[in-house]
């Protein structure tokens, strides 16, 4: 793998741009969270699908779709920021988290799932944790069911992070912002129930929340109990397709304000929430979730408020993996 290019600020984040030998690109993050120091806290984003076929309204990585990645090709991601920063492989991060996150849905690529497997011995690493958001589309049961095996097995005792990605309480509505087929809130209950046990970290209901787009816990109680799910809200990060569907951020993405009226009706209804709005320079530089830096390579006019830092590229004799 050449680096193409990059983009970013190693105190805050740097998004990759990978190109492999055949071709293929894929873009892959890492970040910390000031004024934490990277040993407190390491984020490492990587792509799971080269493009992603499903198009959300509030994603760039969306719009084409070459096919999974495999997983030599996943770990090297991983390996290039890993070695960049540990090269002898050792990660002395408290907590080390890895989000199958950049690009694609990573239900419909199984090597995920040897990922996953690999990971407590690629590293030697106390702070590991895996995060993995999934829109829960049907059809990829299997990788549901086999997540659950891997969890129990290589992740006990709260090291692994499982959320759905909803962004409404409204399921008509969320066929609109997710335009393929995934499960019901029903059925993601019926998973949370077969997935969760004692001692896991609690699934996370995770909400880029736009601006009327509702939130309304009248509309997760019946199937989500606040025992085994919690709330997490984020900003709706500045992206191209947000912007061409009319989509603005309920949380302000220049101030990180929000009005605490959403945030109150859900913990009375007895969810904890989590309002996560993170280093909004992270906007600038494009290393946030919907976000993706070659979109904005391509794009005629630029979008106010992200992908305002410089991408450095590099030659054919740039860095390799």
């Amino acid at each position: 793998m050449i680096i193409e290019a990059q983009v970013g600020s190693d105190d805050i984040a740097v998004v990759y741009v990978g190109k492999f030998d055949d071709g293929e690109l894929v873009e892959f993050v890492e970040a910390v969270q000031p004024p934490r120091p990277r040993e407190d806290k390491w984020v490492l984003m990587l792509s799971t699908l080269y493009g992603c076929p499903v198009e959300c309204q509030m994603c760039d990585a969306g719009g084409f779709y070459h096919g999974k990645i495999s997983t030599e090709r996943l770990l090297a991601q991983l390996d290039y920021m890993v070695y960049r920063h540990y090269p002898d492989g050792v990660i002395p991060c408290k907590q080390f988290k890895i989000q199958f996150a950049r690009m694609g849905e990573p239900t419909f690529n199984p090597d995920v799932l040897e990922v996953l497997k690999t990971l407590p011995t690629h590293y030697r690493a106390p702070g590991l944790m895996p995060s993995l958001s999934t829109i829960a589309p049907r059809g990829v049961d299997h990788f549901f069911e086999q997540l659950i095996e891997v969890k129990n097995q290589y992740y006990a005792s709260g090291q692994f992070q499982f959320q759905f990605s909803l962004h409404t309480s409204d399921q008509e509505l969320r066929k609109k912002l997710i335009p393929v087929k995934t499960w019901s809130f029903e059925e993601m209950r019926a998973f949370g129930d077969r997935y969760f046990r004692p001692g896991d970290r609690k699934i996370t209901l995770n909400f880029a929340l736009a601006k009327e787009i509702p939130l309304r816990p009248e509309d997760l109680t019946p199937h989500f109990s606040p025992e085994k799910f919690l709330i997490k809200i984020t900003p709706l990060n500045p992206t191209y397709t947000a912007e061409s569907h009319g989509l603005d951020s309920y949380i302000d993405t220049k101030t990180g304000q929000m009005s605490g009226l959403v945030v109150e009706s859900l913990e009375q209804a007895g969810y904890q929430v989590i309002v996560s709005v993170g280093d909004l320079e992270e906007n600038r530089i494009g290393s946030n979730c919907g976000q993706y830096v070659l979109k904005h390579v391509m794009a005629e006019s630029k979008l106010a408020g992200g992908y305002i830092y410089k991408i450095q590229h590099f030659s054919n004799e740039g860095n390799y993996a």
